[in-house]
């Protein structure tokens, strides 16, 4: 009778299994959808610091403030995707003049490279909303050999530069991303994207 219950439970946490690997398989399939079409509709933006030692870190969040700034400035009349990526195109060289400053005041003589391109991130959430990973456009700038810890926001629309405090999104930034969005897309990016499945409840399958 124990064999047979043993059987029994082995069926049930095999099915229980499948049933499971089967829903991240959608969960996965799902992300990946999302991720392609809001690639399509934001850039991000990548600052990339010279190595993760404290003042380089420092040093890297000072550029971003800077640059972040510059382009609050400079984007905040573009109308649609098209027209920031063609000013933060036209602008590369400012922008890198910019960064270039705030390294020189710091007593630093990094060099810094601003790109305009297609840049794999993983899930990042800015308040309630989760962009899932995937290949964005973003502005990658990179000070130095780039070796250390980067930071990233989305720049279009902005969620990035909203008063004088990052990564937190404002009414404004809301409503901004939500003309840029579907309807459902807004609604898969409210989602959490911290779906971790524990496997644990399953290591009782070696016992029986």
């Amino acid at each position: 009778m124990k064999i047979k219950w043993n059987m029994v439970w082995k069926k049930a946490a095999a099915g229980l299994a499948f049933g499971i690997i089967g829903m991240m398989g959608l969960y996965q399939y799902r992300q990946e959808h999302l991720a392609e079409a809001l690639s399509e509709k934001i850039i991000r933006f990548h600052v990339l610091a010279n190595s993760d030692s404290e003042a380089d870190q420092e040093l890297k969040l000072k550029v971003r403030d800077s640059v972040g700034a510059y382009l609050k400035t400079e984007l905040q009349d573009a109308d649609g995707v098209g027209e920031s990526r063609a000013i933060i195109r036209r602008d590369l060289d400012k922008i890198e003049e910019t960064a270039e400053a705030v390294i020189a005041a710091e007593g630093y003589s990094y060099g810094v490279t601003a790109t305009l391109g297609q840049t794999d991130f993983p899930v990042k959430t800015y308040g309630a909303y989760t962009f899932p990973a995937g290949e964005y456009e973003a502005l990658n700038v990179t000070i130095g050999d780039g070796g250390g810890k980067n930071w990233w926001c989305v720049v279009y629309p902005n969620m990035c530069f909203q008063g004088s405090v990052y990564e937190v999104v404002d009414e404004e930034a809301e409503e901004s991303l939500r003309q840029v969005l579907s309807e459902e897309e807004y609604e898969a990016v409210m989602e959490s994207g911290e779906y971790e499945v524990e496997f644990k409840l399953l290591s009782f399958l070696n016992e029986l």
